[in-house]
């Protein structure tokens, strides 16, 4: 494991531990972020830790035409109960994830250094937020990184107020990602929702190849 400095840079992804912590410290700067993503590496740490760095060895990967729909999704799909917009409100959304409470979870990682710092890369084009809304009213949504450059989506995090709200922004983003012929939506860790979307694991290798990296 490697401490970082000023300098941006980060040790081969293969470096990583067991668990998939690959260094700590440095800055959320845009160009350490976006360096970061064009390498299979991102944040993950909670309030009072440093900045810890991961590139996890399986990968949790979305393959587009892999996408489930199952047939209660379906039947919400074609109600229309909801209205799906993209980018009309990042911080609103970044805000929703960060204070949603989830199952086996006390707290967020997303702190209030992380809300900041993928503002400000939605401000300079590269943070995308995806917002589900009903009866006017912001529901569901989700964030993450675009990489148009490597047709890859690096999924952060996703919120839901109401049942399938996430769900429908998860199945838009799907949708934006086919008309650009993306490879995959990095989804980062494993979990049995995204599992059950459709979402597999694959070996870092293989992840990293996606990139042309390494």
């Amino acid at each position: 494991m490697q401490f970082l400095s000023h300098s941006i840079w980060f040790p081969n992804p293969e470096e990583a531990n067991e668990d998939g912590l690959l260094a700590i410290g440095g800055d959320l700067s845009v160009k350490r972020l976006m360096h970061a993503y064009r390498s299979g590496i991102f944040p993950w740490y909670e309030k009072g830790q440093p900045i810890l760095w991961w590139s996890p060895n399986p990968r949790m990967v979305l393959f587009p035409e892999k996408f489930k729909v199952s047939k209660s999704f379906r039947k919400t799909l074609k109600k229309e109960i909801f209205e799906v917009t993209m980018n009309t409100c990042f911080s609103e959304v970044i805000k929703n994830c960060s204070e949603i409470k989830r199952n086996g979870q006390n707290g967020t990682w997303i702190t209030s250094e992380m809300e900041q710092a993928y503002i400000h890369l939605h401000q300079k084009g590269f943070a995308v937020s995806v917002e589900v809304w009903q009866n006017k009213e912001l529901v569901g949504g989700l964030y993450g990184i675009n990489l148009p450059e490597k047709k890859l989506f690096c999924g952060e995090s996703m919120f839901s107020k109401v049942s399938d709200a996430s769900k429908v922004g998860f199945q838009f983003l799907v949708e934006y990602v086919k008309t650009k012929n993306y490879q995959l939506i990095d989804c980062q860790m494993y979990t049995s929702h995204l599992e059950r979307l459709g979402a597999e694991e694959i070996p870092r290798k293989d992840f990293m190849k996606f990139l042309n990296c390494r």
